[in-house]
């Protein structure tokens, strides 16, 4: 009989080998990719385990259908089933621009407080690729997941609250403020930032990597961006003085040569940092960033390496965890059985290695790159692969089965 995920004592997840997993599908393309999917993951814990672990999948509901249909984007059933059961799985979800509601993505992330967004970018050989050494693109994003802009504090233009803070603004910093002017805060804390820094740094322990980058715009938002930087720096000396150097260390005391066991902490101005990953991205392993920083350079990295198509993600809290594909809900391929699944499947890989059952994962991982060796693929791939096969949403999936 499936059983839930449970936490320890000391706040470590008690992964039984039948966990029960929420399935939110998406919206738009969401349930092509998540039926192309499904049989992906169940194949290869079947494969991996010969029957002695097996997923139970949960479907539930969240995002603009389900508004549509029921009038509410997450439903309390879906929060009580992730509350529950702790990780879930979810495909795209619609986010309007410019009125409606902010996000359910980020409502997510906030109820159950996932405050990192954890993006691996590495690249497939095979997959098409704007740059080109795409395999020297061996990155891992840390995005603080709910503070700076997403914390989603704004006015519009013209309403009375926007008029309130710009005459409390020019009191307080003396700088005049157009009065036709739309007002967002940008909080950055202490505790966010080092939680987040914390968990990139304790990912480098794990993984054996050499480094971990601040990522930050502290040259002109020196006490929201620039108190990352610090408050990072701060927490790596403060908890993990041991295993770390600073990057000044490295060239003044080691001449260059990171001592054995040792991790560099090094930071980069954003703007800088976009130039970083496309002209010496071999230099960088784990990136860790504010929110905004996080969401663009993601997506950038993502780009260099294939697109969103096969670009995984996960939103990672204290006991709870979200992974998703990273990539819109295309309305106008709905039901077509054409989107590319990768970015969901990859995700789901991410889980299983999350659960503990790197075996699962990597076979999925190793079914993707054969099916992409063989010009196996979708359509987003097959235009830009000479001598490709298009093949479906669904048809990819049995291909990524079959190559396991």
């Amino acid at each position: 009989m499936a059983t839930g995920i449970t936490m320890s004592a000391n706040g470590t997840l008690i992964i039984p080998d039948d966990p029960i997993i929420p399935i939110i599908a998406g919206d738009g393309v969401g349930p092509d990719i998540w039926n192309a999917s499904k049989p992906v993951f169940d194949t290869a814990v079947e494969k991996a385990y010969g029957g002695k672990r097996k997923i139970e999948w949960l479907p539930v509901r969240a995002g603009e259908d389900c508004w549509k249909e029921i009038g509410e984007f997450v439903p309390q059933a879906t929060m009580d089933a992730i509350t529950k059961y702790r990780v879930a799985l979810k495909g795209p979800l619609s986010t309007p621009v410019g009125k409606g509601f902010r996000s359910v993505n980020v409502l997510l992330r906030r109820l159950f407080d996932l405050y990192a967004c954890i993006r691996p970018c590495n690249h497939i050989p095979g997959v098409p690729s704007p740059v080109k050494d795409p395999d020297a693109v061996d990155m891992v994003i840390f995005r603080e997941n709910t503070e700076d802009l997403y914390a989603g504090i704004e006015w519009d233009a013209g309403t009375p609250e926007a008029a309130q803070l710009i005459e409390l603004i020019e009191k307080l910093s003396g700088k005049e403020v157009r009065k036709d002017s739309s007002i967002g805060i940008k909080p950055i804390s202490e505790t966010g930032s080092k939680r987040l820094v914390r968990m990139a740094i304790q990912y480098a322990i794990d993984h054996k990597l050499p480094s971990v980058t601040l990522v930050h715009k502290g040259n002109i938002m020196k006490f929201t961006e620039g108190g990352f930087r610090r408050w990072g720096y701060e927490c790596a000396a403060q908890e993990f003085g041991d295993v770390t150097i600073t990057e000044e260390e490295l060239w003044k005391t080691y001449n260059g040569e990171a001592p054995a066991g040792k991790i560099v902490i090094k930071d980069r101005i954003t703007d800088a940092m976009f130039q970083q990953i496309l002209l010496r991205p071999r230099e960088y392993s784990v990136l860790a960033m504010p929110n905004l920083n996080g969401d663009y350079m993601s997506d950038a990295l993502a780009a260099q390496v294939g697109g969103l198509g096969m670009a995984p993600g996960s939103n990672v809290g204290d006991g709870y965890a979200i992974f998703e594909a990273t990539h819109g809900t295309a309305p106008k391929y709905t039901g077509l059985d054409k989107i590319n699944p990768g970015s969901m499947i990859l995700s789901g890989a991410l889980m299983l290695d999350f659960l503990g059952w790197k075996e699962a994962a990597d076979l999925i991982r190793s079914g993707i790159a054969k099916a992409v060796a063989k010009k196996t693929v979708t359509y987003d791939l097959a235009r830009q692969m000479e001598g490709a096969t298009e093949v479906k949403c669904s048809a990819f999936g049995k291909a990524i089965c079959d190559n396991m």
